[in-house]
C-alpha cells in the first residue's frame, strides 16, 4: 500500500513509498527524501513511477534542490522529468540518458545536499549503471541507499546481458567495506545492517552457482537457459519466470567464464 505521508526511516532519511506494487517491486518503490535535521532544502533519490500524489508528497518535503537516481529501470526513473519540471531540481544519474539538467555522477564523487554528506558508491550488477549512496553520517553506522542492488527481502535479479554476475560479486564486496550500515533499499523493508544483509546475499550466490552446477552436470555442459531454470527453480510463480531466466543466464556466463 503506497504512503500518503512520509515516514522516517533513518535519522536524516524519510520514505514514501510510490503505488506500484508487483511482483518485481514488492510492495512499491522505495522513493527517499535526504535532508538534514531543520534543513529546508533537501535531495531526493528515486521519484519512481509517474504518479502525481506520489511526486506533492516528495515535493513538499521542502525545497528540493537534487534528484539522484540509482539506476536506469522505469519504477525508479518514469518521473524523473516531471518531477524536475515540478521542483526544477537537476536529475544526476550514472547513466546520461537519465540525467536532466544535471551531469552524470561519477564514481566516489562527494556530494553534499539536504545539509547532508553523499558518496555516490559505483554497484553494477544488477544494471550496468547501478550506484548507491553512502551517508555516513546518518546515524552511528551510517547509511547506504541501495537501489536494487540489496533488497529489504528477496534477493536482487541480474538484468542480464547488462548486468553480470561478476560486476555483482564485486559490487557485494563493495558494499560490504561498508560495515554495519543501515540498508535504504529501493524495495522492501530498511535493514539495520549491511554487512550481515552482503554475507546473506554472498551465500545465495554461492548455493545458487552449485545448484546451476548440478543442473550442468545433469543436462549436459551446452544445455539452454531454459532447461537449467527448469532444474533449478523447482516452484517459482509464472510471473517470475523471466526474473530467473535472466539470473540463470547471468551465473552460466560467468561459471564459464571461469573455465
Amino acid at each position: 500500500m503506497s504512503t500518503t505521508v512520509l515516514t522516517r526511516s533513518s535519522p536524516v532519511t524519510r520514505l514514501a513509498l510510490a503505488p506500484n506494487p508487483g511482483p518485481m517491486s514488492l510492495e512499491g518503490t522505495n522513493s527517499y527524501v535526504v535532508a538534514a535535521n531543520g534543513a529546508e532544502r533537501v535531495a531526493v533519490v528515486d521519484p519512481g513511477p509517474l504518479d502525481e500524489g506520489h511526486l506533492q508528497l516528495l515535493a513538499s518535503a521542502g525545497s528540493v534542490e537534487l534528484v539522484l537516481i540509482t539506476h536506469r529501470h522505469a519504477d525508479h526513473t518514469e518521473a524523473s522529468r516531471r518531477f524536475a519540471e515540478m521542483t526544477g531540481a537537476p536529475v544526476r544519474a550514472l547513466d546520461p540518458a537519465f540525467c536532466v539538467n544535471g551531469p552524470p555522477l561519477a564514481d566516489g564523487e562527494e556530494l553534499q545536499a539536504g545539509g547532508v554528506d553523499i558518496r555516490v558508491v559505483a554497484t553494477p550488477g544488477h544494471t550496468s549503471d547501478s550506484v548507491s549512496f553512502h551517508l555516513p553520517a546518518d546515524g552511528p553506522g551510517g547509511s547506504v541507499l541501495t537501489g536494487d542492488t540489496i533488497l529489504g527481502r528477496g534477493t536482487t535479479v541480474l538484468d542480464f546481458p547488462d548486468g553480470t554476475l561478476g560486476d555483482y560479486l564485486a559490487s557485494l564486496e563493495r558494499l560490504a567495506a561498508l560495515g554495519h550500515a543501515t540498508v535504504l533499499p529501493g524495495h522492501g523493508p530498511v535493514l539495520p545492517d549491511l554487512s550481515s544483509v552482503v554475507l546473506t546475499y554472498r551465500d545465495h550466490r554461492e548455493e545458487r552457482l552449485e545448484q546451476i552446477r548440478a543442473a550442468l552436470a545433469e543436462a549436459g555442459p551446452d544445455a539452454g537457459v531454459s532447461r537449467i531454470a527448469d532444474l533449478v527453480y523447482t516452484d517459482i510463480p509464472a510471473n517470475v519466470r523471466g526474473a530467473a531466466e535472466l539470473s540463470v543466464a547471468a551465473q552460466l556466463q560467468y561459471l564459464r567464464e571461469q573455465l
